[in-house]
This record gives structure tokens, C-alpha cells and sequence, in this order.
């Protein structure tokens, strides 16, 4: 007899609804800092970290709700659906970011890569000018769409990995 099992689908979204919740609170008080055009390895640690949180948390309500059990491809489904629902709800802000609360959001992370360029490498002012030139080509708003979902997606099942190969535990059917 077969009980009802949770749906890996509602852990991702619930679960993914806070991250992306949790991830517009994090942009908003690196603007008001503003330091919300700079990145940096600092913020990414954050960001990934957040990820690894969310992800954890929904498999292990999952694994409860579902009597102690999870396979290894519920755990990655959750891990990546989470990731995604956020990735998307972060997207969604930072477009707004970029277009309403700081339209010159982009010119300010050019302007703060270029001082970063001018003091960390050896190039030229021109060369540097050409490399921006050409990341310009990279920030419309459309591409930075599809980068985001791909990073999302990527990052994501990296960081569903480890979780799931720890967490899962399949049921013995004798």
C-alpha cells in the first residue's frame, strides 16, 4: 500500500519563494550601502551561501514529510527547483534595480571596474577601454536574463550536490 508521498514541486517553490524573499532583502541593503554595482567575492560567498541554506532547509522538510525517505534525484529536483524560483525572483529585482530604483546602476559598475582594472592589471587605459566596450555588449537587459537563469541553473546543482549525496535515503523495498 502506497501513502501519499510529498510533492518535490512544492518544497522547491515554498522554498524557493524565501530564498528569493531573502535575496531582495540582501540587494536592497547592499544599495543602501551602495554598493549593489560592485559584486566581488564577498558577495557571491553570500549569495552561494544563501543558496546552500534554502536548498538544505527544503530537503530536509522534505525528507520529514515524506516519513525519514529522499532519493538522490527528489533531493537534486529540490535543490535546483529552489535555486531557480529564487534565481528568477532575483533576476526580476535586479532588472528593476537597474531600470527604476538605479538607472545608472550599469554605468556605475563600469565606472567602479574600470578604477578596479586601472589598479590591479597591467594594461593600458585603452585596452581597458576596449574590454568594457565589449562587456557592454554582455549587460543589455536581455542577456543579463540569460546569463542569470543559466548561472542560476548551474550553481543551483552544484550547490544541490553535496546535500542530496548526504541527505538522501532510499527506502528498502523487500
Amino acid at each position: 500500500m502506497e501513502e501519499n508521498q510529498p510533492k518535490t514541486g512544492k518544497y522547491a517553490l515554498n522554498y524557493g519563494l524565501i530564498l528569493g524573499a531573502v535575496n531582495v532583502v540582501f540587494a536592497f541593503m547592499l544599495y543602501t550601502a551602495d554598493m549593489h554595482y560592485q559584486g566581488g567575492a564577498a558577495i557571491m560567498l553570500i549569495s552561494v551561501a544563501l543558496m546552500l541554506a534554502a536548498v538544505v532547509f527544503a530537503m530536509i522538510q522534505f525528507k520529514k514529510a515524506n516519513n525519514g525517505f529522499m532519493s538522490f534525484g527528489q533531493a537534486l529536483k529540490i535543490g535546483v527547483g529552489v535555486c531557480l524560483v529564487g534565481g528568477v525572483i532575483g533576476i526580476i529585482f535586479n532588472q528593476l534595480m537597474a531600470n527604476v530604483i538605479d538607472p545608472e546602476m550599469m554605468t556605475k559598475a563600469m565606472e567602479y571596474q574600470k578604477g578596479q582594472l586601472m589598479e590591479t592589471t597591467s594594461l593600458t587605459p585603452d585596452q581597458i577601454e576596449q574590454q568594457l566596450e565589449m562587456q557592454k555588449k554582455f549587460t543589455t537587459p536581455s542577456m543579463q536574463i540569460i546569463f542569470g537563469l543559466i548561472f542560476t541553473i548551474i550553481i543551483g546543482f552544484l550547490v544541490s550536490l553535496i546535500p542530496a549525496l548526504v541527505l538522501k535515503k532510499q527506502e528498502n523495498l523487500d
